[in-house]
């Protein structure tokens, strides 16, 4: 099966796009080989792009708050393991004041850092990294591994609370949408969301045997799914047959 997420609030499109920059980071720190660091680099540059936005941080803070209000009031429910709840809550609290004791904005301590935004300038250039562009960064490739992968892991860790929020999140928001088999007729599917409840995101699932790609559109009262598959000039072309697939609402 392949799993596809589509955000119904920009918000949520925010929290996707960090977590997607995250994994990239969290798989390239570890690698030794210069080009990785690069690469590493370049996935920070972004989450700094992205988190760019001034009213992240305190957006982040109140979704952790609320969810902590939720799970509050699931206290004294018998269906409900006190231990269980009481880790989640315990670390929407650790988020919380990791996140919340950050100095500024996030990311503040590499954007003080002007070699790094010397880089940061000329990465998003095409070849704006070279040698003669940026010979101290060239020389900082051709270090010893170890040279490398501290000040990266110590840039990452200035990150670390934003990570682990963002992660915390999305985890708590996706195990609120139970999966449910749905058949799509004539390869095109369409539901009103139920009023009275807010949907913040589509998961689907569809099974890669069949060799569909879905387009999904939404938003607060509406989602549609019209199934796609890749001709061979490579554009998607759209599927006329019945087909099933996985849904789940998450609130």
């Amino acid at each position: 099966m392949i799993l596809y997420e589509y955000p119904l609030q920009e918000r949520i499109r925010t929290y996707l796009r960090l977590e997607h920059l995250f994994l990239h980071l969290q798989q390239l720190l570890p690698r030794v080989d210069a080009l990785d660091h690069h690469f590493a680099l370049a996935s920070m540059f972004e989450i700094l792009e992205v988190s760019s936005r001034a009213d992240l941080k305190s957006d982040l803070l109140k979704d952790l708050d609320r969810q902590k209000h939720v799970l509050d009031s699931y206290r004294g429910n018998p269906a409900i393991a006190e231990s269980v709840l009481d880790e989640v809550i315990q670390k929407l609290d650790h988020c919380f004041e990791a996140l919340n004791n950050l100095p500024g904005k996030i990311g503040h301590p590499l954007t003080e850092d002007d070699w790094l935004m010397a880089i940061r300038s000329r990465i998003v250039i095409p070849g704006g990294t070279c040698g003669f562009d940026l010979p101290s960064y060239h020389a900082w490739q051709h270090k010893p591994v170890a040279f490398r992968q501290t000040p990266l892991q110590q840039w990452a860790l200035s990150l670390k609370p934003m990570a682990d929020t963002v992660h915390l999140l999305l985890k708590l928001l996706r195990d609120s949408g139970a999966p449910q088999k749905v058949i799509v007729n004539n390869g095109q599917w369409q539901q009103s969301l139920p009023q009275g409840r807010t949907f913040l995101l589509l998961r689907l699932a569809i099974d890669d045997s069949l060799d569909m790609v879905p387009e999904i559109s939404g938003n607060r009262l509406m989602v549609s799914v019209r199934l796609m598959r890749q001709g061979e000039d490579n554009r998607l072309q759209a599927v006329t047959e019945d087909a099933s697939m996985e849904l789940a609402l998450c609130a």
